[in-house]
């Protein structure tokens, strides 16, 4: 096999599968990138067992084949070489790899393709939604997902369509992150399945903001088409939480506040959090907000922002983490925070309302 490829080219795909990869055995084929060359086309799969990553790019064939490449050290090759042209030419297990524009040329030991395993394919039919709206919906949830392994069954994203809504849930017990789309009449309703992050972060990350996602749900495997990507993850079991139990009802205050300021706030007043507990204080009165914190061994820090509130002076004390990671995903200018009890859980929600909200449970005050 040999081809030729435009060094920036190949290494954003490469470093996408390597992304994939969590073994980092040398004479583990799951180290492995599978290359094959055929038709002016690179095909590139990676995987971890579980997560299944393909794509293509235009190469200049010169003789067709497959092999498989360490993954770790041919992006590590491909990130040294300077722009330009990569030869790469494989000579029944070794693998040469040069710059065209510098003499440089590196050779790695290959396992042989039909090692590497087949990939399954979807057999039930597929559904189209906007990528825009695919991300925006990962990134509204993904930050709240718990890492919690004895608690398995939270440790992805619920997906489900019901009635007219494609929804995404996550939640690690101590907050719940919610959003919704309206879902094209055509979508076949299907059950809540639990997606595992990895895959929904590399689409986040990747995936540009126009043209559909392509979409497929098995009972085990949940199938995802993009541009030229190609992924699949296998999913987790287990029963999601009941998140509409948990969504408070009859909140009597709201305040709205500006959402970057109060970002800046955050950041100021964090400086001076307790590391273990991580809590800050809001403390609402009629027009203002503060924003407060105190390091038992070091100190305190305090802000005053302007707010909409007319309410009674109250406190609530909360994680600054599970405050400003929703504050964070959320790009409109104003945030309103609904609460009751101050003991018990709040909703925030962008202004002006949308199928968006996160739940927050409160801290102790002391």
């Amino acid at each position: 096999m040999r081809f030729t490829c435009e060094r920036s080219i190949l290494l954003k795909e490469i470093a996408i599968a390597q992304e994939i990869i969590s073994s980092k055995n040398v004479i583990s084929i799951y180290s492995n990138i599978f290359l094959e060359a055929d038709n002016d086309t690179l095909f590139i799969k990676a995987t971890d067992t579980k997560v299944n990553f393909q794509t293509k790019v235009p190469v200049t064939v010169e003789e067709s084949g497959s092999i498989t490449v360490f993954g770790e050290k041919f992006l590590g090759i491909l990130n040294s070489c300077p722009e330009g042209e990569v030869i790469f030419d494989q000579k029944e297990t070794i693998i040469t790899i040069k710059s065209s524009v510098k003499k440089a040329n590196w050779q790695l030991k290959s396992i042989a393709a039909e090692k590497f395993p087949e990939f399954a394919v979807s057999t039930v039919e597929s559904f189209d939604l906007p990528i825009r709206d695919f991300k925006d919906m990962i990134e509204q949830t993904i930050f709240a997902v718990s890492d919690d392994e004895t608690r398995y069954f939270m440790n992805g994203v619920f997906f489900e369509k019901a009635e007219d809504k494609i929804i995404m849930v996550a939640t690690d017990g101590r907050r719940l992150a919610y959003i919704a789309k309206t879902a094209d009449s055509a979508i076949k309703d299907f059950s809540g399945i639990i997606v595992p992050p990895k895959i929904l972060n590399i689409l986040a990350k990747r995936a540009g903001d126009e043209g559909p996602v392509s979409i497929s749900v098995t009972d085990k495997t949940i199938f995802i088409k993009f541009g030229s990507y190609s992924l699949s993850s296998v999913l987790l079991e287990g029963q999601f939480p009941n998140y509409r139990r948990v969504i408070p009802e009859n909140l009597g205050n709201s305040c709205s506040i500006n959402r970057l300021d109060t970002l800046d706030a955050l950041r100021r007043v964090s400086l001076l959090v307790e590391q273990k507990s991580r809590r800050v204080y809001l403390g609402l009165a009629p027009g203002s907000m503060a924003v407060y914190s105190e390091d038992s061994e070091l100190g305190t820090a305090r802000e005053e922002i302007p707010c909409k509130y007319d309410g009674p002076e109250v406190s609530i004390a909360l994680n600054y983490h599970y405050l400003e990671e929703p504050f964070k995903a959320m790009d409109e200018e104003d945030i309103v925070i609904k609460f009751g009890d101050t003991t018990k859980a709040i909703i925030v929600q962008p202004v002006p309302e949308r199928d968006l909200f996160h739940i927050i449970m409160p801290m102790q005050l002391d």
